[in-house]
């Protein structure tokens, strides 16, 4: 069976407050001039390797982990997944 790396990203949704975000852009960017930069999202990334059929199947069950073991909070959070063969 194929192995696969899913890179899921976790990152506040739009609407949410990014403290993270905010300090990065304020304290670090704009005090250097780099005010052509407008605005900063963080994110967490998680990389898991599975073995699956294919592509989507290693997707779908990885995406499936994070909600069943609540890695993420659905309310304040939206998450992706990028998947390449290893």
């Amino acid at each position: 069976m194929p192995s696969f790396l899913v890179s899921v990203t976790i990152e506040n949704k739009p609407e949410i407050v990014d403290p993270e975000g905010d300090t990065i852009l304020n304290d670090l960017i704009l005090k250097d001039k780099k005010a052509h930069v407008k605005k900063v999202r963080s994110a967490k990334m998680l990389r898991f390797q599975i073995d699956a059929k294919n592509k989507e199947s290693a997707e779908k069950e990885v995406l499936v982990l994070c909600n069943e073991f609540r890695i993420y909070n659905p309310l304040v959070s939206k998450v992706s997944a990028e998947t390449v063969s290893v």
